[in-house]
Parts: structure tokens; sequence; C-alpha cells
């Protein structure tokens, strides 16, 4: 018995090409010239498009920023900025910063669970701040615009319960009498990386996709290098965030709809690994 093998897709504006690609947002077939690289997969021009309106500019190896379109990533700056000025100009609240923000293990041990988040907007001096909010302005604005200002806040700040609970979990020395303190966006910034890396890798095909992933590991080696660089910085944070930005990044992948639903699962998808950090920090710590 013989059967007729399926009819390649053609192009949902042009008849004429067929093509394996589909849009990551409404599952329409696209053509290499219809194609728009976003930071989640490969997007038609009208999903592409800010507000229903085409897309002037494609999210390709560039890392010029128009914090207008990324408010996220702009406030996450301005926090994180604010609050290492005012620990700088005042000792007092300086004080009180690490006392009730910190990742002190075995105060979280303890049940205070919330200090695995509130440490990411904590940093150890300027250096640390500086390096962080580069690696923010350069990623996040583009993954912000790629993916939506929700989703990625969700992806934000569940990478950073990623990260702070790995680094919980995971450290030997929290049963010690020193008290065994991290601070820093770490976390949350490799859960970037770790988000960048999945959807470069998703559009290695592509020579937008090539330039990005090229791009992309040079600065992630970097960032990667810098715990053995510099002595008591927290890596296990930075592999849990990048563990936690890796793996939502790839569900977000496997998503279809319309563009407001599919925005909606993915806040629902990183609100989930932010939780279940969360838990495993209350339940195992």
């Amino acid at each position: 018995m013989e059967s007729e093998a399926p009819a390649t897709p053609v192009c949902y504006r042009h008849s004429d090409r067929p093509t394996r690609i589909s849009c990551s947002e409404c599952g329409k077939p696209i053509c290499p010239d219809c194609t728009v690289d976003a930071a989640v997969g490969q997007k038609c021009r009208e999903c592409a498009a800010p507000q229903g309106r085409h897309r002037s500019v494609q999210v390709r190896n560039t890392w010029g920023v128009n914090f207008g379109s990324t408010p996220v990533t702009l406030t996450l700056i301005i926090i994180n900025v604010a609050i290492f000025v005012i620990g700088s100009v005042s000792l007092a609240a300086d004080a009180w910063f690490i006392e009730n923000w910190a990742l002190i293990k075995q105060f979280t041990a303890d049940g205070e669970w919330w200090r695995i988040l509130s440490a990411a907007f904590l940093h150890g001096g300027l250096f640390h701040l500086v390096m962080n909010m580069y690696v923010l302005y350069l990623l996040g604005a583009n993954l912000e615009r790629g993916a939506g200002s929700a989703p990625y806040l969700a992806l934000y700040l569940a990478a950073a319960a990623a990260g702070g609970a790995v680094s919980q979990l995971t450290d030997p020395n929290v049963g010690g009498r020193v008290l065994v303190i991290s601070v820093g966006a770490s976390g949350a910034i490799f859960g970037l990386f770790g988000a960048w890396l999945s959807a470069s890798y998703q559009q290695r095909h592509t020579p937008a996709g090539r330039a990005m992933l090229n791009q992309f590991f040079v600065l992630l080696v970097i960032n990667a290098a810098i715990p053995f660089l510099i002595p008591q910085i927290d890596w296990r944070a930075h592999l849990g965030g990048f563990a936690a930005g890796v793996v939502i990044h790839q569900l977000w992948a496997r998503l279809e709809g319309r563009p407001a639903e599919t925005a909606a699962r993915r806040v629902a998808i990183a609100a989930f690994i932010g939780l279940l950090s969360v838990l495993s920090v209350m339940v195992l710590a």
C-alpha cells in the first residue's frame, strides 16, 4: 500500500517558495526573506512587529539599545544602581541592606527564604556592579524586546531565585560558625546568558544567529572566567541561574498560540521555575 508524501508547506507571503521554517509565535510557514530573528525563535513579520506595526530593525548581533521599548531593563539598572549609591553614602543603610537582604546562608536555612531573591539587588563593590549592569545592558534589552517585558522580568527573577537556591543548597560552608554571605545579580545575569545561548543556538543556521552565537560566546567565556580570576565569587549562583535560563527558554520555544496567550504562558513557565527554587530552599535548607 502506498501513500503520498505530505506536501511541503509554502511561505504565507510567497506561495512559490516551499519552506520548513515556521513562526515561533503563530506557526505560519515563512521563507528566509520573511523571517525575523528574535530572542525567542524566529518570527513572521507580523508577530515580530511591536504593537502590530512592522518592525524595521531585527534582533541581530548588535548591542545598540533603545530603552524606550525596554522599561524593565532600565528599571532594573536604576534599582541596582540606586541601592548601591544609598549603601555607599550611608553606612547605616548599607548595614541594613546586608542584614536584611543579603544571602546570609545560615539565616536562609532558618527560614528567611526571600534572601535568595533580595540578594540579587546588592553588590559587593563598584566593579561588581558595573560588570553586572553592563551585561544587563547588553543582553537584557534585546531579550526584553524579543520575549516581552512581563516574560523577561519573570525570567530575570526566576534565574535570580534559582541561582540563590543552588548557592544555598550546595555550599559546604553553611554549617560552619562563620557566616556565609553572598550578594549580586550574577545569578539573574547568567540566566540571561542561558536564555541567549539557547536562542542563538536555535538560530545558528541563519547568518544573524551565527554572528550572535560567536559574539555571545566571547561574553560568556569572559564572565565564566571571572570566578577563577577573582576570589570569593559565588560560581554556584552563576551555574544555577544559567541552567534556569536555558530551561526556561527551551520551554518558551515550544509554545504555540496567539502572542497574548504566549506571553502569559511564558510568564507562567518562568514563575513556576522561580517558585520551585523558593520551595526547594524552604523545604531542603
